[in-house]
């Protein structure tokens, strides 16, 4: 089947011009009402949905045909349809692109041989996801992808070259630079990950190793990310007050943009803890200046008041790392180190709103789903002294801690260059219900924002940020990633203290054209294909 392509009306060309690019959008019209004309057979119909097709742009009655992995018929509800082996007559329903996730942490899962459906993401509509963030992510990129491809996962996915895993692989997990030799190897690397599909490069600065990295050793590796036209996604060095602040860490991002010569994504943008409540807008007027300057700059954003994260990462500073665990536990012991390392650690569970508002989150059921306050009571110990046994307990150990505010949450979440990320990990809820939920509680219970924003920030913004070609609009000729739902059955289920219970809502996910939801039930399809960027 043969799809045309089309020279767009809009397109900026002098006055003597005008003629031919009135004459292209007419070329444009004819060729689209006969492509639609011609097509006489789909292998799916939806008939009369109201279509949000991720541009931003208010629904539209249509119907839909779906032919192999193509949307293949798009015209308006009530015309002479072709025919079809499955037809869904959805009156009342939403049709919108599948939702795209930028930053999740699932490369475990879709390496899982019963986990590999990716059903924490496909019941909220989620048809794309990526890998590979906060620097940390599977090298090398291709056998990853590779895998992925050949066994089968529920989701489309990609991934980034985690500037961490990069430094990692030739540095270790000390607190030091690269010699001339060795920063050529890492750009190696990453030269290596950007050729094996990875979509740019991430960093992960509030995360040893990631940490020990000067601004000049980031600029140098997204060079190289630049040069393949990929993004430089970043966890930002600071969101709060550990080290360099909130500001200057928007400002070291925007300063790594510009030398670099490439788009910056700041994923979760948040301000985190009360040291940096109410600083959004000047973290959003420090941004907007910066792309009136021509630099592309973005972000994702969860919809939830509390973050999630590794207790060693919220709490101990990033000096007691330098070398990795064992060094941080030597550091413990050390009685030459007790007063500078208690009071960080003591100043650092404030900035996370004190121990009351963290919440352990581990396998360890005797610690799971207590504060720090709890437990540091039970074991009749201050927070910082009982902060390094639940650590000698278990060193892998996350904690949930309430730090945002609704007011600043909403002026980031209203930005027309934010885009939805779920940052999705075990035991903290907005992995089971980002995407469900910022629909459900932002857009259709309190209108926050529009359902048309809603949709736009979950699907075609985040696929033109990243540039995901032939995904995210409902579109003729783009991969049939779409949902369907009506939008008073949406609820998710995940709490913070049952993180894991799945959203319901949507009754049908088309991955690639074969239906994973149907009925608001997963049909067990392993159709997510693995994606490599192209330059």
């Amino acid at each position: 089947m043969t799809y045309s392509v089309c020279i767009s009306p809009l397109i900026k060309v002098p006055a003597s011009g005008t003629c031919l690019v009135l004459l292209a959008g007419l070329l444009c019209l004819f060729q689209t009402q006969a492509y639609s004309q011609n097509v006489k057979k789909v292998d799916t119909l939806i008939k009369g949905a109201w279509v949000f097709d991720g541009s931003g742009k208010d629904s539209v009655r249509l119907d839909v045909g779906i032919t192999g992995d193509r949307i293949t018929y798009l015209e308006p509800a009530g015309k002479k349809v072709p025919k079809a082996k499955k037809t869904i007559a959805a009156n009342g329903y939403y049709l919108a692109p599948g939702f795209i996730d930028p930053h999740t942490h699932v490369a475990a899962d879709l390496s899982h041989p019963e986990r590999k459906s990716n059903l924490a993401y496909l019941m909220q509509g989620v048809t794309t996801v990526f890998e590979g963030n906060d620097g940390s992510g599977p090298m090398p990129i291709g056998s990853t992808l590779a895998e992925w491809e050949q066994k089968g996962i529920g989701t489309n996915a990609g991934l980034f070259v985690g500037h961490g895993s990069v430094r990692k692989e030739v540095l270790g997990e000390k607190d030091v630079q690269p010699t001339p030799a060795q920063l050529d190897k890492m750009k190696k690397l990453v030269a290596e990950a950007m050729e094996q599909g990875a979509y740019g490069i991430s960093t992960g600065l509030f995360y040893a190793p990631g940490s020990f990295a000067r601004q000049s050793e980031v600029v140098e590796l997204s060079k190289v990310a630049a040069a393949y036209g990929g993004i430089y996604d970043t966890h930002l060095r600071d969101e709060s007050t550990y080290n360099i602040g909130l500001m200057n860490s928007i400002k070291e991002t925007l300063e790594i943009g510009e030398a670099a010569g490439i788009p910056v994504h700041i994923s979760h943008i948040k301000a985190l803890g009360a040291d940096v409540w109410g600083k959004s807008p000047e973290v959003i007027q420090m941004i907007e200046a910066a792309q009136q300057r021509g630099l592309r700059v973005t972000a994702n954003q969860y919809p939830y008041l509390a973050s999630r994260t590794n207790l060693i990462a919220a709490v101990v500073p990033r000096w007691a790392e330098d070398g990795g665990v064992k060094a941080m536990f030597a550091r413990f012991d050390d009685a030459s180190l007790a007063d500078s390392l208690r009071n960080g650690i003591r100043d650092n569970i404030r900035r996370r709103g004190g121990p009351a508002s963290l919440v352990l989150s581990t396998d360890n059921t005797t610690l799971n789903g207590k504060s720090l306050e709890k437990v540091a009571q039970e074991w009749q110990l201050d927070p910082v002294e009982a902060v390094f046994k639940v650590l000698r307990t278990d060193q892998k150990v996350r904690v949930v801690s309430f730090n945002m505010t609704e007011e600043d949450l909403l002026r980031f979440m209203k930005q027309p260059w934010v885009m939805t990320g779920s940052d999705g990990t075990p035991g903290h809820p907005r992995k089971y219900g980002s995407f469900t939920r910022k629909l459900k509680e932002y857009a259709i219970d309190h209108h926050h924002i529009s359902m048309a924003n809603a949709i736009h920030s979950s699907t075609g913004l985040t696929a033109q940020t990243l540039g995901i070609q032939g995904r995210g609009l409902v579109k003729k000729g783009y991969y049939a990633d779409l949902i369907l739902f009506q939008p008073q059955n949406l609820k998710d289920f995940a709490t913070y203290e049952e993180p894991s219970n799945l959203a319901s809502g949507m009754d049908y996910v088309f991955v690639n054209g074969v239906v994973a939801v149907e009925n608001g039930k997963a049909t067990g399809a392993l159709a997510g294909k693995a994606l490599k960027h192209k330059k």
